[in-house]
């Protein structure tokens, strides 16, 4: 059976391996080797050298990449867009309102340790947010920052109280307490996409599988994991 390489960020990746590749697998017979890490990370990859067939990703960085012919600009595709929300330690106790900016604010300052990545696109944009907000060095100064992965892995060992990261991401983890989306006021989506690579080992199979991720029984799945169907937002 023939193999093609997906770049993947972690984003859908509750989706995928809730079925999204073995659907695509079962009805072409192409097995999907997949590469998952934050965007960022994957840029460092592609940085170095290594090339995917297919490239899950944030929109616009999949624009520059095929803006640099590493991807074919003509195979892109939005399949999904997922706002930042919040997640909790296990347990039975009240969880935070964040229903307003201000409210979220209180919350964050009010958290023994706050868990963010700086490599994912959820993670950038938060510290741009506390910074906005005026609590980034109250926050820094105790927070978990993770390298790469799960955030809200990091209240399940006590390392904090609270993890941020975008929703489909939090849903990785269900032993933590969903608290919800960041209020609309504070709130950011990333729209992510598909693309085949330039140099694709087998063009056919990787556009195959681009079209599948853009397909509406895909999309269901994106749904179910969290996210949203893509709208206008970049």
């Amino acid at each position: 059976m023939p193999t093609i390489r997906l770049f993947s960020t972690l984003a859908v990746r509750l989706a995928l391996d809730a079925g999204v590749i073995d659907d695509f697998t079962r009805a072409g017979g192409v097995e999907v080797e997949t590469v998952f890490d934050p965007t960022n990370v994957l840029l460092q990859r592609i940085a170095a050298g290594d090339r995917p067939d297919v490239m899950i990703g944030v929109r616009s960085q999949l624009d520059g990449l095929a803006n640099d012919g590493v991807l074919d600009a003509s195979s892109l595709v939005d399949i999904a867009r997922v706002g930042v929300g919040l997640a909790a330690e296990p347990g039975s106790g009240e969880l935070p309102d964040i229903s307003t900016v201000d409210e979220l604010k209180s919350a964050l300052l009010g958290a023994r340790s706050v868990a963010y990545s700086r490599t994912g696109a959820s993670g950038v944009y938060f510290a741009s947010l506390i910074a906005a907000l005026g609590i980034r060095e109250e926050i820094d100064a105790r927070a978990t920052v993770i390298e790469k992965g799960f955030t809200a892995e990091a209240v399940l060992d006590g390392r904090a109280d609270l993890a941020v990261q975008q929703l489909s991401e939090l849903r990785f983890v269900p032993q933590a307490r969903l608290v919800g989306p960041l209020p609309e006021a504070a709130q950011h989506y990333t729209v992510f996409a598909a693309a085949a690579g330039s140099d694709a080992k087998d063009r056919e199979a990787a556009d195959s599988l681009v079209a599948h991720l853009g397909a509406a029984k895909s999309v269901e799945r994106y749904l179910e994991a969290g996210l949203e169907a893509p709208g206008p937002t970049r």
